[in-house]
């Protein structure tokens, strides 16, 4: 099927990509390359996390800088501690996924949950994530619950959904403004074999509760904000030219809308790194943006 224009069905528990996330275990440097690349980034955040709703807190090993859109953004999450307790798993998703994390985000997090189990997708139930941030009116506490999916149903990359309760201290204004122009999450890419593309549709289908939809080679399922987009392997030439991921299936490409591509591009390689046309925009390799591809298209 074809979509111009297709809308979000308003109902819909999950309705827009909340971030992606890259590990790293430098997250300094991880910030110097974003930084290079154009970004805003928040300052430097520890996580707190409780197994369950309304649980004690504990320390963890990680935390974060982020590069916040208004509604989505890319978190470079640090393991900043490897001492520490590390509740997540987050050194086990680093030694298994070799692509990004994505969080998705919801309005209900319960209906998400109940949902989920319902239709198959095991998950760890409803968790609660605190951090504290710097806003401009001093301290703040950054509260969100969340759910993972079974890694079962994701051998592509770990995948979670959000629901945020004080998104005015995770947006905040002095952040939103990129050198970049950047202003939000466009897409996912999942790159899959030809021979299983079938069963990745049906499987986002279900998480997303969402309708698929075809975009020249690639299977997409729109969002209100931002779009998970699923490729074959032997098209993913046609959409990231000279890339191979290094394993299959992936979550391989994030890409970042941005309001002058030219002015961008231009930034970027003012900064000693090397851009690649795509049909769209442009992409910079994953050995030049903390291991996975960042593409960017125009707003």
């Amino acid at each position: 099927m074809n979509a111009p224009g297709k809308t979000t069905d308003p109902s819909a528990d999950i309705d827009y990509i909340d971030h992606t996330v890259l590990i790293t275990t430098d997250l300094a440097a991880a910030s110097a390359r974003f930084e290079a690349l154009g970004f805003t980034l928040s300052p430097t955040s520890p996580h707190l996390l409780a197994e369950h709703s309304g649980g004690p807190l504990l320390p963890t090993c990680t935390a974060n800088r982020c590069a916040y859109f208004g509604q989505s953004f890319i978190e470079l999450l640090g393991i900043v501690d490897p001492a520490a307790p590390d509740p997540w798993g987050v050194h086990q998703l680093r030694e298994t996924y070799r692509g990004l994390l994505m969080t998705l985000g919801s309005r209900d997090i319960q209906a998400t949950a109940h949902r989920l189990h319902t239709a198959g997708l095991a998950s760890t139930g409803v968790r609660a994530l605190e951090r504290e941030v710097s806003t401009l009116e001093g301290p703040r506490t950054v509260r969100a619950d969340s759910v993972r999916i079974d890694a079962d149903h994701t051998p592509e990359g770990a995948l979670q959904a959000t629901q945020h309760h004080t998104p005015e201290y995770v947006h905040q204004p002095q952040f939103l403004d990129h050198p970049n122009g950047a202003i939000g999450l466009h897409g996912v890419l999942l790159v899959v074999p030809d021979s299983e593309v079938d069963a990745h549709k049906e499987r986002y289908a279900r998480i997303l509760d969402a309708d698929v939809w075809i975009d020249g080679v690639k299977h997409v399922l729109p969002l209100r904000h931002g779009r998970v987009e699923i490729v074959p392997y032997s098209a993913l030439h046609q959409l990231l030219p000279g890339h191979t991921p290094p394993a299959l299936p992936l979550l391989a490409v994030h890409t970042v809308t941005v309001t002058d591509l030219i002015a961008a591009r231009e930034l970027i390689e003012g900064n000693a790194i090397t851009t690649h046309t795509t049909p769209d925009g442009f992409y910079i390799a994953a050995e030049e943006a903390c291991g996975v591809p960042l593409a960017f298209t125009q707003s």
